[in-house]
């Protein structure tokens, strides 16, 4: 019998500037202690494989904060016990987030040696304004200068853009997105820009200070014309926000779309796996303060929380509806929830079923939140 699946998220929290939109889980030291972060990194590692056994890894993603300011010794330490602790398939995608700087870029070659089989490029804009503006260190000719050398290194490459900035036209974008696509990655990731609470733009906004920012029915132009133009370039949508030729999708980011088992390694990483209950853990975000509790109790873990077979549905729902393909409702039914009421949306052309599959259309999917909201049973959606 084959052994089930498992994705291994590693998360590296420390970048050279925090960026004012980003409210990821990511900050900046001047000196980092990389030998004392390795053995911390390989302690929690250790100490989840002991909880999941016999496993198939079939992805592995470093993220951040800025996994290519790791050192590469790091990463090779780590894929050499993950194919200690696991079965790790022949196949396994192995993803290293990187930014286009010249420092990081000439680490490339060590971690193509290390095992790392794709990066993903945080590239957000080819125009040298709005970089800056973004708090973004690289020009838009590093980032070509960067893109060129990751195709030379690694067998597959995805790069981040940010659109519907301050200040940026339809027509701006338009051509932009055409200059991406004329870079031919195998893989796009392109995000409207979201101001969110926390982040230096949060203040901003708050006050009323940034301004520029495009109108709902600019920001749904945004997204139709990103549709289109990747259609048409044979990168199309297979989520909401990711762009791929067809075989290159994100296998790690599919676990977490189709609600599959994976375990979070680092400051601020989560893990989901199990079934009935379905656990979820989440570790310290502070780095310092979880290296501390790595050395005192081998892991970082401070929330652990075991959900219901509905729990692991609704996820299920609600991130597999941000796919294409969509979810199978069989599949839906045996993790707890069955008899969704969609009859409503699908006369709205919002939701599409056929047979097993349930799917958002183009314009459900400006909606997604809204109809999971809605689609959830009532007495459970609480």
């Amino acid at each position: 019998m084959d052994k089930p699946t498992l994705g291994v998220y590693v998360h590296w929290p420390f970048c050279a500037a925090k960026c004012p939109y980003c409210d990821f889980n990511s900050h900046v030291r001047q000196a980092v202690d990389h030998s004392a972060w390795r053995r911390a990194l390989l302690s929690e590692l250790a100490t989840m494989a002991a909880r999941l056994p016999d496993r198939r890894v079939v992805s592995i993603f470093f993220g951040g904060g800025t996994p290519s300011l790791m050192a590469p010794e790091t990463v090779a330490a780590i894929l050499a016990d993950i194919g200690h602790h696991w079965d790790l398939d022949p196949a396994a995608e192995i993803t290293l987030e990187a930014n286009p700087s010249s420092v990081e870029a000439g680490r490339f070659a060590e971690f193509r040696a290390a095992g790392v089989g794709r990066v993903s490029l945080g590239v957000q804009a080819l125009r040298d304004a709005d970089l800056k503006a973004l708090g973004r260190l690289h020009s838009a000719a590093d980032a070509k200068r960067a893109f060129d050398t990751a195709q030379k290194t690694f067998p597959r490459v995805s790069f981040d853009l940010i659109y519907a900035r301050q200040r940026q036209s339809l027509a701006d974008w338009e051509k932009e997105l055409r200059e991406a696509l004329d870079m031919t990655a195998d893989h796009l990731s392109l995000y409207q820009l979201t101001v969110e609470p926390g982040t230096r733009f949060g203040a901003l906004h708050a006050r009323g200070r940034l301004r520029g920012l495009p109108s709902p029915a600019l920001s749904a132009a945004f997204y139709e014309v990103t549709q289109a133009l990747t259609e048409a370039a044979g990168l199309p949508a297979y989520e909401v926000s990711n762009h791929a030729k067809p075989g290159c999708e994100s296998r790690h980011n599919l676990v977490y779309w189709m609600a599959r088992d994976f375990i979070g390694i680092g400051p601020g990483a989560h893990g989901r796996f199990g079934t009935a209950p379905r656990i979820g853990t989440e570790t310290e975000l502070m780095p310092e303060v979880w290296l501390e509790r790595v050395g005192k109790h081998g892991h970082g873990i401070v929330s652990e929380e075991m959900n219901t077979g509905f729990d692991h549905a609704a996820e299920y729902l609600m991130m597999g509806l941000r796919l294409r393909r969509g979810i199978s409702l069989r599949r839906l039914a045996t993790l707890g929830i069955s008899d969704l009421d969609t009859g409503f949306f699908e006369d709205e052309g919002l939701l599409h079923r056929a047979g097993d599959t349930l799917r958002a259309t183009a314009r459900g999917n400006l909606l997604l939140n809204t109809l999971v909201a809605e689609l959830l049973p009532r007495e459970s959606a609480a």
